[in-house]
């Protein structure tokens, strides 16, 4: 061996050796309690909890609120009025209707009641729903930044117009982790509209764990025979092999760990083992055959089609009960600028009796309690007609200015509404709540202080509601 070793040293080996201090670096400021999710070396949660795990059935494609929870009464007699320069005051509006000679105005054709004690008026197409009212905490006044979907969905699934920062499940997937360590903490599914609606794209940056560690992604589950893909052995791979091969390619992604100190690869031989567990746990999780007849009953006619908003709502109640954190439900087609009535009710067929069912199944089975339950889109639809306004069609252009969702269980005020619009559902008249405000508060229901929650990345500080973010004090029981 030659007496100096660094003559040897070629430059591809020295770059490489050298990497290793920047990656060590990389892991001590990850481990370093400053960095982390608890900045002041307090275990999370930071407080008791009133919810251990959300379910959220997000709506993609935006709702209306008028035809569902925003009740407006007078808005029939100034049907195909022009929409007043007074209430919208020179806001913007998308392109799809910024040609328009006019913006008439389009009321519900649907009627409204009032249900339960609480006296929430929802529309004729959300009979199942009707039946929670005492459940529910309704909020009339949500706003947001975004007028167009990609921005509007992102803004809500990770508080930033801007791609990649971690979605709300890898945040507590993050700080939370899994109570099952056989299932991920964060699980996605997506189901289509039955109907002729409009199912807008869903990348899965939606769900992505941005400068996370990507074993905080969600990972999403598919209908059929393999709900997560390529998670099955392939022909002739007994499990022993499977397992004496992940031994293996642990042992050399180990090596290089050891040799480059780079997180990622620690992450990577984890999810390694997350998908060797998974391949007994899924199977089993996802078999819907030995649920009785009349938990398909309840569900609806759509819950033995797997890939239905019902069989996933059937399939979220069976991930909450085997302890999964984040549970997130996509149902697209609910982008109406044209036909809304026709569309919008074929939408509530998908969606009112399935998701009542789940809320009703975890209140019986004592999980309600623990779980929150949050219903909602990106963001509303217009109270002026896009298109040709009849007396019985009519379509609705985006309108990030006001809209309505629900939430349940988990520490949320039962029978309460909060907020309130102009006679036109244009404008929030009292008590705004933005996004930021609304994952500020479901946070703090899971026992997180959203102020403390976050993670040094390039240099600043980042956490779910940026430097915003207020409780929604009523909402909270």
């Amino acid at each position: 061996m030659h007496p100096d070793p660094l003559l040897h040293l070629t430059r591809r080996h020295f770059l490489s050796r050298a990497s290793t201090g920047i990656g060590a670096a990389a892991l001590a400021s990850l481990l370093q309690p400053s960095l982390s999710a608890t900045p002041s070396g307090v275990s999370l949660p930071h407080f008791a909890p009133k919810a251990k795990r959300v379910i959220w059935l997000t709506q993609a494609g935006a709702p209306s609120q008028l035809d569902l929870f925003d009740y407006k009464p007078g808005l029939r007699q100034r049907y195909d009025q022009d929409l007043p320069d007074s209430v919208r005051n020179g806001q913007r509006v998308t392109g799809m209707t910024a040609g328009q000679a006019r913006f008439p105005i389009a009321p519900s054709v649907f009627t409204f009641h009032q249900h339960g004690q609480a006296g929430h008026w929802l529309s004729e197409l959300l009979p199942h729903t009707a039946r929670l009212a005492d459940d529910l905490c309704i909020i009339r006044s949500m706003n947001t930044e975004a007028i167009n979907h990609d921005p509007a969905m992102t803004m809500l699934q990770t508080g930033s117009q801007v791609a990649g920062r971690p979605s709300f499940g890898s945040w507590l997937a993050y700080g939370l982790g899994s109570e099952n360590a056989d299932l991920p903490a964060f699980v996605v599914m997506i189901s289509r509209p039955s109907g002729k609606g409009n199912p807008q794209p869903l990348h899965e940056r939606m769900w992505g764990a941005g400068f996370l560690s990507a074993r905080h992604q969600g990972v999403r589950f598919s209908p059929g025979r393999d709900p997560v893909l390529f998670l099955a052995n392939s022909p002739g791979i007994t499990p022993e092999r499977r397992r004496a091969m992940l031994d293996d390619l642990a042992g050399l992604n180990k090596i290089k760990l050891d040799d480059y100190q780079d997180p990622e690869i620690q992450s990577r031989i984890d999810q390694y083992e997350m998908a060797f567990r998974m391949q007994s746990s899924v199977p089993e999780l996802a078999d819907l055959s030995k649920e009785p007849a009349s938990v398909f009953d309840r569900y609806g006619p759509e819950s033995r089609k797997p890939g239905t908003f019902a069989a996933n709502c059937m399939l979220a109640r069976r991930l909450a009960e085997r302890g999964v954190r984040f549970i997130q439900l996509y149902h697209r087609g609910w982008d109406q600028h044209s036909d809304l009535p026709e569309h919008i009710r074929t939408q509530c067929y998908d969606t009112d009796q399935p998701g009542a069912a789940l809320v009703e199944e975890l209140k019986e089975r004592g999980l309600l309690d623990e779980t929150l339950v949050i219903w909602g889109g990106e963001f509303g639809r217009s109270v002026y007609s896009q298109g040709q306004l009849t007396a019985t069609t009519y379509g609705r252009d985006h309108h990030p200015r006001c809209f309505s969702l629900w939430l349940a269980g988990g520490g949320i005020k039962r029978g309460t509404l909060i907020g309130e619009t102009d006679d036109f559902s244009y404008n929030v008249i009292k008590d705004p709540v933005p996004i930021h405000d609304l994952n500020a508060t479901a946070l703090h229901l899971l026992g997180i202080d959203h102020t403390r929650f976050t993670v040094r990345h390039q240099g600043r500080d980042y956490r779910l509601t940026d430097v915003h973010g207020n409780l929604i004090q009523a909402a909270i029981a």
